[in-house]
């Protein structure tokens, strides 16, 4: 498949266990950041088709890189990914244009429903 996806969260092992499940799955174009200041410059250099990002970060929370995303990109594409007890700033994420969220620890089947639905 060639759509191009941005995993961001500051846990390399959280990136590589989406990273292999999407591959499994035929995406394998990924790209990866580590913080939210990352995400946003990661973004605007590889274009991706849809972004995979984590909420608490350092450097940059994934809400704020989410609204930047947004704003240079309005028609980006964003999955955000939180842990439990966090939903105000899932609603936040959706209000600001998230188009889902998944609620770690998650199954990896959950990851690639939702980028099954929103690439397809």
């Amino acid at each position: 498949m060639n759509k191009k996806i941005l995993l961001v969260d500051d846990a390399a092992f959280m990136r590589m266990l989406i990273k292999d499940a999407l591959a499994k799955n035929g995406y394998t174009d990924i790209v990866e950041a580590g913080d939210g200041e990352a995400a946003c410059e990661v973004y605007a250099a590889e274009k991706p088709d849809l972004v995979i990002m984590d909420i608490t970060m350092p450097k940059k929370m994934g809400i704020d890189a989410l609204k930047d995303i947004k704003e240079s990109d309005p028609a980006a594409k964003v999955i955000m990914c939180s842990a439990m007890g966090q939903d105000l700033i899932v609603s936040d994420a959706i209000k600001l244009g998230a188009l889902d969220f998944v609620v770690k620890p998650f199954r990896a089947d959950r990851i690639v429903r939702a980028v099954k639905k929103f690439l397809n």
